[in-house]
């Protein structure tokens, strides 16, 4: 009886025994031998990794439950708003006596922007130097996209800081630039926002300016529609132009989309209702609270060329308003959701694997069997190949 009467039919010898005491004489599932069981291969590498994959995907969870999600909604313009402000900073490489700023919209009216915006000579060096000035026709990285735009954080974020335009480099030489910069309030219809050079456009007295000095080439340091957040990325920020042609024009057409950002969704009724009324509404100031902004985002097209000396050179821009509305809105899910989703990870990556090395071992066993096979052609008997070996003497 494979040694069992030897120990006295003692089925202690055969697992752990109950007499030594402590812990191990309370287990319910008293454990066999190692020398009647079989050791497997080492699984504990692959149990490692395992480990390490759920501890990745639950951090990956975490950090996506921290984050939030982001839904983007696009509905129709229901707001009752008749004016929005444009914020203008624009370095141009002429002299500021010699440049003309206007704007007029599709409703006829025609606003002497030279009168509101502020003219500061400047050299065009102190501005050109900036690493962070490119070509708009360069792709560089530091062009926003509309996925950068619409990141909810950096938006309330950039809101929140000071709305001031900086100050104007102190000149160190000879003024050869003009800085343009301020804020003005025009009809939120189409219009068209352009810098011409003195005596050419309009109708005026006075001596018209040397066509040799025109040079139109100009960076754009601050192009927005809306409150003044100089903070928040457009596309045309930190873009320059260049030229070295004298009649040169510099066309860029823009189109406008209202957008509302916030962080709690639980607002978005709210947030509708406001913009719906407009400044009639009591809790207008919703959209200048930490949770919630609106602001005007756009995408731009530019096409830039030389010009006969019977048309007018300068830099225009044309914006058109959308009868859309984006809202950006970033939601969380509760602490309940994301530790089920904690269980799925770590149960399903346990499971899967234990699958997977259940087949792999399987998969060497049966290869063993098959290696084995092959090296011995020893049959049954002392026969070769499954004959008997006829002896003659």
């Amino acid at each position: 009886m494979n040694g069992f009467s030897e120990h006295g039919l003692d089925e202690d010898a055969f697992g752990v025994s109950s007499s030594k005491g402590g812990i191990a004489s309370f287990d319910a599932f008293p454990k066999t031998k190692k020398t009647y069981l079989t050791r497997g291969r080492d699984s504990s590498s692959w149990t490692a990794l395992l480990i390490l994959t759920c501890i990745y995907l639950s951090w990956s969870e975490t950090s996506r439950w921290f984050a939030g999600t982001t839904s983007h909604t696009f509905s129709v313009e229901k707001g009752v708003s008749h004016d929005m402000q444009i914020n203008v900073d624009i370095v141009v490489k002429m002299y500021c006596a010699d440049l003309h700023v206007n704007m007029q919209d599709a409703a006829g009216d025609r606003t002497l922007a030279g009168d509101l915006l502020r003219k500061q000579p400047t050299q065009w060096d102190q501005w050109d130097k900036d690493k962070t000035v490119h070509s708009l026709a360069d792709g560089d990285a530091n062009h926003p996209g509309w996925e950068e735009m619409w990141d909810v954080h950096d938006q309330l974020g950039a809101a929140g800081k000071k709305k001031k335009f900086p100050k104007t480099p102190k000149v160190r030489g000879i003024p050869d630039a003009c800085r343009i910069y301020g804020s003005l309030d025009g009809n939120k219809v189409q219009g068209d926002f352009h810098i011409t050079a003195r005596g050419h456009g309009y109708l005026e007295f006075g001596e018209h300016l040397d066509h040799k000095a025109f040079n139109f080439s100009h960076i754009i340091n601050e192009l927005s529609f809306g409150p003044y957040y100089p903070s928040l990325e457009n596309p045309l920020d930190k873009t320059k132009a260049t030229t070295d042609e004298n009649f040169y024009k510099f066309q860029y057409y823009l189109s406008i989309v209202p957008t509302i950002y916030t962080d709690d969704a639980s607002l978005l009724p709210l947030l509708e209702t406001v913009n719906r009324q407009g400044k009639s509404h009591p809790a207008k100031s919703i959209f200048s609270s930490l949770h919630a902004i609106k602001t005007n985002q756009y995408a731009v097209t530019s096409q830039s060329h030389t010009v006969p000396e019977n048309w007018v050179p300068g830099v225009f821009v044309k914006f058109d308003i959308e009868p859309i509305m984006l809202t950006v809105a970033e939601e969380w899910g509760g602490f309940f959701p994301l530790l089920i989703r904690l269980v799925n990870v770590i149960s399903g990556v346990m499971v899967a694997g234990g699958w997977c090395w259940q087949m792999f071992d399987w998969a060497l066993e049966v290869w063993g069997r098959k290696q084995r096979s092959r090296g011995s052609n020893m049959g049954v008997l002392g026969s070769f190949g499954g004959k008997e070996k006829m002896a003659f003497d």
